[in-house]
């Protein structure tokens, strides 16, 4: 189950995955950002919880234009039944040879209310997906429909996509860098942990422009930082 109150979402919606990364990295965690995604558009931050989609290679006998009528393919399938909130995460094994998908799946998701849509493969339609309201990542765009590549097989199982472990459940943040998967017992206390990072962060770069040096300030080694922050926290109300 996912960890994701209305609280918890607020919060990460106003932290960077550079800050999680490191938040993550605190706790052991090294493998969480998924590699080669860029956004489509840039925006606010994507927040939601992982519902997940595996393709394996296609074959010829099964994946033929026909195979989308099958109201139990699971690619069709999984953007019927994707919840609201989720984001619709896509195990391509890093091939964007073929579209994952293409704009009239993701505007169907978006219109069902989900948080976005990630693959480590390609959307056809890339600049009709970018003018949705709904994020969306992926490698690079590509134009070929699915089925030359992509056989759907399972939703809603443990992926890998960009590299990463992404479990059903688990919660990922995405902004205009890439996206952050977070295990999902794991995300209110990082969440809470990263919010305090952010406000130190805020006060380290307002010193830094000031013209401060970074020696004693980040990492705060220096004997006064602390107590120079605190009061700046108080002054600005953080």
């Amino acid at each position: 189950m996912t960890d994701l109150s209305g609280e918890t979402r607020k919060t990460l919606m106003g932290i960077s995955t550079a800050t999680l990364t490191t938040a993550l990295f605190k706790r052991g965690f090294r493998n969480v950002f998924l590699q080669g995604l860029g956004r489509l558009a840039p925006g606010p931050n994507m927040v939601g919880f992982a519902y997940t989609l595996r393709y394996i290679p296609a074959r010829e006998d099964l994946d033929v234009l026909a195979s989308f009528a099958d109201r139990d393919n699971p690619q069709r399938k999984g953007v019927e039944e994707c919840p609201a909130g989720a984001i619709f995460v896509i195990d391509s094994r890093g091939d964007a040879s073929a579209a994952s998908a293409g704009c009239i799946l993701a505007a169907r998701l978006q219109a069902r209310g989900c948080a976005g849509l990630v693959t480590d493969g390609g959307f056809r339609d890339s600049p009709e997906i970018a003018e949705l309201d709904m994020p969306a990542y992926h490698q690079r765009p590509s134009a070929p429909t699915n089925l030359t590549r992509h056989h759907a097989v399972a939703l809603n199982e443990p992926i890998a996509c960009g590299g990463v472990s992404v479990f059903p459940g688990d919660t990922l943040v995405g902004d205009n860098e890439g996206v952050v998967c977070i295990p999902a017992h794991l995300t209110a206390g990082v969440a809470a942990e990263a919010a305090e990072m952010t406000v130190f962060e805020d006060y380290v770069m307002e010193m830094v422009k000031g013209g401060a040096s970074s020696y004693g300030l980040y990492p705060p080694t220096g004997t006064a930082t602390m107590d120079e922050f605190r009061a700046w926290r108080q002054l600005n109300g953080r």
